[in-house]
């Protein structure tokens, strides 16, 4: 899909055809991760609005029970993918 080199100071250019796909824009978050001797790298190009927009306005509104249930979840989703690393 693309490569790149990499300056005295470490640092690369992501090659075009990679920022379009990936929807990267000028100071898009990007997180850098070593699996299994590979390199990867994700985009985090969601935003707020991207996840209240899929709520519809009156929807159904979550208990508190639901919202701990889906923070349990959510750690303990978390702590899987860091024990894989």
């Amino acid at each position: 899909m693309g490569a790149s080199t990499t300056t005295s100071k470490g640092q690369t250019t992501i090659p075009k055809q990679v920022r379009d796909a990936m929807g990267i824009k000028d100071g898009t978050p990007l997180t850098w991760t070593l699996e299994n001797g590979e390199l990867k790298v994700r985009a985090r190009t969601r935003r707020l609005e991207d996840f209240v927009a899929m709520v519809p306005p009156n929807g159904a509104h979550a208990t508190v029970e639901d919202m701990n249930r889906a923070i349990g979840e959510a750690v303990t989703e978390r702590m899987r993918r860091a024990a894989s690393r």
